[in-house]
């Protein structure tokens, strides 16, 4: 039945394990943490060593002569353009009397249009009083060139009109000219023809009227222009308050830390690919995970469910060791501290039954450095193994972090209990301790997790897998217990086993 869904469960597979990235995401909480504070520090620090210029803001009410009530904006975004100038900018210097370029002043200052005909200025200066100035400046010129631009216009406009006027005046005194020439005459083809000329006659009149009056529309509403156009809120200093900013900047560093804090332990952690959930590390592993730890005692209240998770391991590993003559062996991965206390809590519960010896092949002092204390079990290096009594147990202490000597494992033991930090080995690496594991024969009793998820609810058990690793082989050859005579064994029943790829290891 495996074999048949296999290609159902891989099309179900998802690209990437949302619970797994969430759980991966929060147990580096330190991460986003600290750069959560990292961005909270940097605002309230920014906007204390940084603090903002001291700044001026006034308003100007803008007349426009094309004001229409379905306007958009696009004349008060035009004025703010036009502020933007070094026309504006160098007549508002030269009132000042200042040597600063009018490319470097357009710097300090900015336009906004609150509304179709209100313009806010805003300018940064040295001090609160230069800001005002340069505010004041910069609303006077505005205003006296938005007044220049207007009268050009009308001027410009009032122009053409009265030079369109003068000429139809000259063609008006073209006609009466005709008609003063004509003679009265009977003919009637002589008759339609002066007829003809006082209509245009009065045509004329009526156009040079139009335009007079065109000219003095423009001419008149000039005025209205330049007294709508004015500052209708004086110049004033902006005050910043020290403590408001700093607080805002904190926020905003604080918010923008987290995010930042949250985004980098996502991408890590697909990268990273370091398996977290029970069931990952049980399926890369090919086995069981038989128990968990904590990896620190905790708070004053969580040191007693520590203590009785770790009596509870204790009498598993007891158990499960009893009904084997053969020697185990336990294999650290990112937990060598916390696999030397488990090994001298089984040490220490088997010292009962019988002398008891830990084989110390840990690359560090954890078990060698340490001082015995009155009742302890002897604990021997790696080299002097051999040389130990063959009489009683021996529990052998080893790691399969990189860089191991994969020979040399069998030597601490024929079977193994494995010992992992959740989130310390890659998948791939997971996946090269069972194959190594396999190639020397040397099965996986079952995986005790340390540090594991508090919120895991995922199951670590492997229900449906093989009693030996991929590459073992399906009965063990015998083995020699300190005695000439082979002995042969039962194949534990949660021996590893191996996926042969992703799919499988789902």
């Amino acid at each position: 039945m495996t074999t048949s869904t296999t290609s159902e469960s891989s099309a179900a597979t998802p690209l990437i394990d949302l619970q797994a990235l969430v759980v991966a995401v929060r147990r580096r909480r330190r991460l986003w943490y600290a750069m959560a504070l990292l961005g909270l520090l940097a605002g309230g620090a920014l906007a204390v060593l940084m603090p903002p210029r001291p700044t001026a803001v006034t308003k100007v009410l803008v007349a426009h002569a094309e004001d229409q009530p379905n306007d958009t904006g696009t004349l008060i975004r035009t004025d703010v353009q036009l502020l933007q100038t070094t026309r504006i900018a160098d007549k508002a210097l030269q009132s000042l009397k200042s040597p600063v370029k009018p490319e470097d002043f357009m710097r300090d200052y900015k336009g906004a249009g609150l509304t179709n005909n209100l313009l806010q200025i805003t300018v940064t200066g040295d001090s609160d009083a230069q800001a005002v100035a340069r505010a004041k400046a910069l609303a006077d010129a505005f205003v006296a060139d938005h007044v220049q631009r207007m009268q050009e216009t009308a001027q410009a406009e009032a122009k053409a009109l009265l030079d369109q006027r003068d000429r139809m005046r000259d063609e008006l005194a073209q006609v009466n000219k005709e008609i003063g020439d004509r003679s009265p005459d009977s003919n009637p083809k002589a008759a339609a023809s002066i007829e003809s000329l006082f209509a245009r006659r009065a045509e004329l009149n009526s156009r040079i009227s139009d335009f007079d009056q065109r000219a003095a529309d423009a001419r008149t509403g000039t005025p209205q222009v330049i007294a709508g156009t004015q500052i209708v809120d004086a110049p004033r200093a902006v005050r910043h308050s020290l403590p408001k900013a700093a607080v805002t900047d904190a926020a905003i560093g604080l918010v923008l830390g987290l995010v930042l804090g949250l985004a980098l332990a996502a991408v890590g952690t697909v990268v990273a690919d370091r398996p977290v959930l029970r069931r990952d590390i049980a399926a890369n592993l090919g086995a069981s995970v038989i128990a968990e730890l904590p990896r620190r005692s905790g708070r004053l209240w969580q040191r007693r469910r520590t203590r009785v998770t770790r009596e509870r391991l204790t009498a598993t590993l007891v158990r499960t060791t009893r009904d084997s003559a053969e020697p185990v062996s336990l294999l650290e991965l990112g937990c060598a501290h916390s696999t030397s206390l488990i090994a001298l809590d089984l040490a220490r519960a088997m010292a009962a039954e019988g002398p008891v010896t830990v084989v110390d092949g840990l690359p560090g002092p954890q078990l060698a450095g340490r001082r015995p204390k009155p009742g302890d079990p002897t604990v021997v290096s790696g080299e002097r193994a051999a040389t130990a009594s063959p009489e009683g147990r021996r529990i052998g202490v080893g790691s399969v972090a990189p860089g191991t000597a994969w020979t040399d494992l069998q030597y601490l033991g024929t079977q193994t209990v494995l010992v992992v930090r959740a989130g310390h080995g890659s998948a791939a690496w997971l996946h090269t301790v069972a194959r190594q594991l396999a190639d020397q024969s040397i099965p996986v009793i079952g995986v005790v997790l340390i540090d594991p998820d508090p919120r895991d609810r995922t199951d670590g058990t492997l229900w449906d897998g093989l009693h030996t690793a991929l590459r073992g082989r399906a009965e063990r050859p015998a083995r020699q217990n300190g005695t000439s005579q082979p002995r042969t064994e039962r194949q534990p029943m949660w021996a590893a086993r191996v996926p042969g790829n992703d799919q499988e290891a789902r």
